[in-house]
């Protein structure tokens, strides 16, 4: 048998597992309502939670900054590639989050795959919380530090294994929302934590920026947790609706992963109009308090009005998972909703543990009220009890 041919069994075992992933195409812009193979359906997969994607001052900023700069970087911006407006955008982010640098990373992924192995490696121990999200994961086995994994959020679990730890570097790895889940780590006993044993602590809050702390300042800011120990990692294409992610935090810090963060290193900086487009979406988000309490009224309301309660996780984000259990089933029930005009994605393994498939419902300042009421009535009539 060709080795390509052993392919077919294994597409035919995910199948059979409710497990194989398929891609829907959108045919036009990113919104609350997009349309996808000509049928208009209210979208409810996107994490655009302040409904800043198509905002037009965004669209003007990305125009604007094409016209000035071009489009691509050229070199990686160790070489040649790092434009004024790239340094502009790291200074306005790092000073947004409260922090004395930022980085720019071309996406998440490079910034979580990267930063772990910069600040630690072989003989080294990273401490990461069970749900992180799998970047952070892969961010941790790259640096081939020692992984010890505790239990979602057990405090206690992870005081024991840092105790018992004997590694010269400690590393504390979290989410700050997770992705799945909804819910917020608990930032502060982790921040004690890493005082109390001398450890990193990374924060990955590419689900808080925009949306914890005062004006969409992030989670840190939202405990007011200030220290050159933690690391601080936003995402630009969740709530600020752009692309990319930087990193923030002491000076020293973020110059010594510019000098060792391999994702950084060698890889092509992202085009410069982006930077200018990142700056505007930081402006928004600062002026951004009636999209938060649109979005807290939506999280609200939504929780308020479906009939099993006990299908919600406990989350006050916009993340709003509604547990179903198998994978066909929430598959299915995905599908009766898209029947309905209302585009709700399932989420199965290996994103979540077995037997936890669900809807992973997020909400944006983009929703109105009524496209929320319409969720919440088509999914009581189509969830089982």
């Amino acid at each position: 048998m060709a080795i390509w041919e052993s392919l077919d069994s294994e597409f035919a075992a995910l199948d059979a597992a409710g497990l194989r992933r398929r891609r829907r195409t959108i045919d036009a812009r990113q919104g609350a309502e997009v349309v996808i193979d000509g049928h208009r359906v209210i979208n409810f997969c996107a994490n655009d939670y302040l409904g800043l994607a198509d905002h037009p001052a965004l669209v003007e900023a990305a125009i604007a900054g094409a016209k000035h700069w071009g489009m691509g970087a050229g070199a990686s911006h160790l070489v040649s590639g790092h434009f004024a407006a790239h340094e502009h955008a790291e200074r306005r982010l790092a000073a947004f989050v409260g922090c004395e640098a930022a980085l720019l990373f071309s996406t998440g992924y490079m910034a979580n795959s990267g930063i772990v192995a910069a600040l630690v490696g072989r003989g080294d121990a990273v401490f990461a919380d069970r749900l992180n999200h799998a970047s952070l994961v892969d961010g941790a086995l790259l640096s081939r530090a020692d992984l010890r994994r505790y239990p979602h959020g057990d405090i206690a679990t992870l005081e024991r294994m840092l105790a018992e730890s004997s590694a010269p570097r400690k590393l504390i790895l979290t989410d700050s929302v997770f992705s799945m889940d909804g819910d917020i780590a608990p930032l502060p006993a982790l921040f004690e934590l890493a005082e109390h044993f001398d450890a990193w602590l990374v924060v990955d809050d590419a689900h808080g920026f925009g949306v914890l702390g005062p004006q969409g300042r992030g989670a840190l800011q939202h405990y007011g947790i200030h220290s050159p120990r933690v690391l601080y990692i936003g995402t630009l294409g969740k709530a600020a609706g752009v692309y990319g992610a930087f990193v923030a935090g002491a000076a020293q810090v973020v110059e010594w992963l510019l000098q060792k963060a391999r994702t950084y290193i060698f890889t092509t900086g992202a085009p410069p109009l982006l930077a200018d487009t990142i700056c505007a979406a930081v402006d928004l988000i600062e002026a951004g308090d009636t999209r938060r309490a649109q979005v807290a009224e939506l999280v609200a309301r939504l929780r308020s009005r479906l009939y099993h309660p006990e299908r919600l996780m406990a989350s006050t984000t916009p993340i709003q998972p509604v547990l179903v259990g198998a994978n066909d089933a929430a598959v299915a029930l995905a599908a009766q909703l898209f029947d309905d005009g209302l585009w709700v994605p399932a989420i199965r393994p290996p994103t979540v543990p077995a037997g936890t498939a669900r809807l992973r419902v997020s909400l944006s300042a983009a929703h109105t009220v009524e496209q929320v009421d319409a969720l919440a009535a088509a999914i009581n009539r189509h969830l089982i009890p």
